[in-house]
């Protein structure tokens, strides 16, 4: 697997799961989903967030039900890999075909991608 280092340091990545959108953060969107927030599009149209009540809400949702907790490794991707193969993590589908939600996921996502293009552009 190739090294897939970020741009930015961890604090900043956790902080745009928690603070972010959905646009930027894949964690937001899987939540949201499955939390049933209405996913739409924004500012040009090519961005989906859950809007702001939407947004605000998840991230309320995520401070009180979200934990975060790291291990520091010089080679972070290897562990990754690793955890996902041998670990139930049904909401990672990058490397996570194995998991039996992972269509089921993936599907859901899609729905919500398809819906929010039928929807006028909000704010």
């Amino acid at each position: 697997m190739a090294n897939r280092t970020s741009t930015q340091n961890l604090r900043k990545r956790v902080r745009y799961h928690y603070r972010g959108n959905a646009a930027g953060s894949t964690l937001r969107l899987t939540l949201g989903c499955l939390l049933g927030l209405e996913l739409r599009r924004v500012g040009s149209g090519k961005r989906m967030t859950f809007g702001k009540a939407g947004e605000t809400a998840l991230g309320q949702w995520m401070a009180d039900n979200a934990r975060v907790c790291w291990v520091e490794r010089d080679d972070p991707w290897v562990l990754e890999s690793q955890l996902i193969s041998r670990l139930d993590l049904p909401l990672n589908l990058d490397q996570n075909g194995h998991n039996p939600f992972h269509g089921r996921l993936k599907e859901l996502r899609a729905q919500a991608r398809r819906r929010a293009r039928e929807l006028p552009i909000g704010s």
